[in-house]
């Protein structure tokens, strides 16, 4: 398979940050998703790169990896192991009056790891190679995976199972009333296959909500704004106020002034994972001022304003 430079698909250099990486990423599957371009061969393949791309570089330790080794970002850790082993045995090998190491295994600093990767998992029947794949320290753990479940404001406020698929397989999880924008769960096994009989990788899930035209989420509260007429706001009266799970009647107190704001106890979001517990509601009143008004109405504001 032909290297592929996960930067130059996401369209970010290597200076990129997690951010903007994380802007790529939506940009493009936006773009290319299968939904929007059906029965369009290329764009699936660009998309499938694209998120093997994404599951690379928004994991910092991956990245790093891939930073180092490139498209045997995966083996890194074994080449650094056979490198250890291998300054272990020629020290050993120099305090018993032995010369040389590994045959044909030098792994000096700054040395190109290519010829390395090629023996040890590109189809080598010789050397170091050989007996690495048919031993135990041959099994690799598998790539691990990301992906992204939008979710709604009033989603998140209950606990509720969701069904998608990874790699061909379905995977069902209960989301927990409570989660948060940018959260992110694990999913232990539910990755990639691993290499050699290794473990599969874990599956990592980062929850996006979605902002609400009725609520504002801050932390575990929530803000919201109700219109009221003038003559509640002067005389008071009684309204009703929309919550995340029905409507409250809400006694306005007279005079109460424009921006006025009430917390409603109990009425906010769920806390994550703490059954029974919710933040507040705050309620900000908006006065409204009535229009076409007719001639006596408008008298009767002129009495007002010279009483």
């Amino acid at each position: 398979m032909a290297y592929i430079d996960y930067y130059t698909i996401l369209g970010v250099d290597k200076n990129a940050t997690q951010e903007d990486i994380k802007k790529a990423y939506r940009k493009l599957a936006r773009k290319l998703h299968p939904d929007l371009n059906p029965d369009d061969r290329d764009a699936e393949r660009k998309f499938k790169e694209l998120n093997e791309a994404n599951e690379v570089l928004s994991n910092t330790e991956n990245r790093s990896k891939y930073d180092k080794y490139g498209e045997n970002w995966k083996h890194g850790e074994e080449y650094e192991k056979a490198q250890r082993q291998q300054k272990q045995y020629q020290n050993q090998n120099q305090s018993n009056n032995f010369g040389g190491g590994f045959s044909g295994a030098d792994f000096g600093e700054g040395e190109d790891f290519s010829d390395f990767f090629q023996s040890m998992f590109g189809g080598s029947e010789g050397g170091f190679g050989r007996s690495s794949r048919g031993s135990a320290s041959g099994k690799f753990k598998g790539q691990d995976v990301h992906a992204e479940l939008n979710l709604s404001l009033k989603d998140a406020a209950k606990t509720h199972p969701q069904t998608f698929e990874i790699n061909g397989k379905k995977v069902r999880i209960t989301i927990p009333a409570g989660v948060y924008d940018g959260q992110q769960i694990k999913l232990k096994g539910h990755g990639n296959p691993g290499f050699n009989g290794g473990p599969s990788g874990d599956l990592y899930i980062t929850f996006n909500i979605a902002a609400d035209q009725d609520f504002e989420r801050v932390g575990d509260d929530l803000k919201t704004k109700v219109l009221i007429d003038l003559y509640t706001a002067v005389l008071g009266g009684d309204i009703k106020v929309n919550t995340l799970d029905g409507s409250v009647n809400l006694k306005v107190k007279p005079e109460t002034q424009n921006g006025t704001t009430v917390r409603l106890k109990g009425k906010g979001f769920p806390v994550y994972k703490k059954d029974g517990a919710f933040g507040d509601l705050f309620v900000t009143y908006e006065v409204k001022l009535p229009t076409n008004l007719t001639e006596k109405q408008k008298e009767l504001f002129e009495q007002l304003k010279n009483s």
